[in-house]
């Protein structure tokens, strides 16, 4: 049995690893937000309204959509986080980017769903 207690969080190349998952989830859930605003605006419903997000409909999407790769990356993270456990490497450091992703996922929806 692993003793959990004991957090292994020297383990350099797997830092260098969770470093590049969180900026590929987040250029990816940026990507997210580009592609759903320019959609957004570009719909003949919207096109003449003050707003870029004129209806509940883009307003969902340009919210969903890197919502949900925040999401999926939250959980991926913590999949990973399962895996390394189960290798007993060092675990922690996947467990605080599923939790850092899933912040960054609840204070972009919050923001969003203001507007």
């Amino acid at each position: 049995m692993v003793n959990d207690v004991k957090k292994r969080w020297n383990d350099p190349p797997m830092l260098r690893h969770a470093t590049r998952y969180v900026l590929a989830v987040l250029g990816l859930a940026a990507l997210g937000v580009v592609v759903t605003v320019v959609w957004a605006s570009a719909r003949p419903r919207c096109l003449e309204a003050a707003s870029m997000l004129c209806d509940g409909t883009s307003r969902a999407v340009v919210g969903l959509v890197p919502g949900g790769i925040l999401l999926a990356g939250g959980i991926g993270a913590l999949v990973l986080a399962f895996r390394a456990w189960r290798a007993e490497r060092a675990w922690p450091i996947w467990q605080g980017v599923g939790w850092l992703l899933f912040t960054l996922m609840v204070v972009y929806l919050s923001v969003v769903g203001t507007q």
